[in-house]
């Protein structure tokens, strides 16, 4: 959701966008999942291109990154500073939330930097697929 299209929107459609960020950010598996079964974009992108997927992957919630792969999330999609949720995850060394999405095929090597670098540059180990 870029500046632009904010401003098209109703405040109500707002609110109700910004909640749904906020559910990814506190990992609120059960309303974001209900929302995103009934209709919502499951690469729904903030002002900054983080989608649901960044979002929980970088404060840590490996079960809403799974739930958000399971229906289809682009694992590899990054924000708008060119950051993947899997570079995102390893700069938080998110144990969990790094194993999910390396099991699911997160590329190691997209984003700027990458997940590879980031892991070498914080000493992060990654798991072997």
């Amino acid at each position: 959701m870029n500046d632009s299209t904010a401003d098209a929107l109703p405040d109500d459609v707002l609110q109700f966008a910004h909640a749904l960020f906020d559910l990814a950010r506190a990992g609120d598996v059960e309303q974001l999942t209900a929302a995103i079964d009934q209709g919502v974009p499951v690469d729904l992108t903030d002002a900054q291109g983080n989608t649901l997927l960044m979002l929980a992957a970088y404060h840590g919630h490996a079960p809403l990154v799974v739930a958000l792969a399971e229906r289809g999330a682009d694992l590899d999609r990054p924000n708008d500073r060119a950051q993947t949720p899997l570079a995102g995850a390893v700069f938080k060394r998110a144990t969990e939330v790094i194993e999910a999405l390396v099991s699911r095929g997160a590329d190691l090597d997209a984003g700027t930097p990458t997940a590879r670098a980031t892991a070498a540059m914080f000493q992060v180990e990654l798991p072997q697929r």
